[in-house]
């Protein structure tokens, strides 16, 4: 069973693992994702994708045809942000919200070190196919 720890005060506290922190996979060089494939890359479930939606201002998906969502890159960046901040850092919903809301500044640095850790994999993936030939 899990431990939650409210963050929204801004205090440091103990941070909780949800199960060994597990690598996810890299993100395709695709402009839209369903929300199927933002569930695969992101580790959740598509329901969760949804009620996030409710929560966070910060994820707005792209609706079209018969209501269907359509993520950019950049909201798969912020899913798997907030995926870190609450199954792996331990806030809860409100404490993530305030931290994403706080942080616009903080939060771009962070997705840019997430997309640099992003683009190293691929390189990698790509020299390890290169020296296969």
């Amino acid at each position: 069973m899990q431990d939650t720890l409210s963050k929204n005060d801004g205090s440091v506290g103990l941070d909780l693992q949800v199960g060994p922190q597990a690598e996810l996979p890299a993100i395709p060089g695709k402009r839209y994702f369903t929300i199927g494939e933002v569930a695969d890359l992101c580790q959740v479930k598509p329901h969760v994708l949804r009620y996030w939606e409710q929560e966070f201002v910060h994820l707005k998906p792209v609706k079209r045809r018969g209501n269907r969502r359509y993520y950019m890159r950049q909201d798969v960046l912020t899913i798997r942000q907030i995926r870190s901040l609450l199954y792996e850092q331990g806030y809860t919903i409100p404490g993530a919200r305030a931290r994403l809301a706080g942080e616009d500044e903080h939060h771009d640095s962070s997705q840019f070190r997430q997309l640099v850790r992003q683009t190293i994999r691929e390189l990698e993936e790509i020299r390890t196919i290169l020296k296969r030939k």
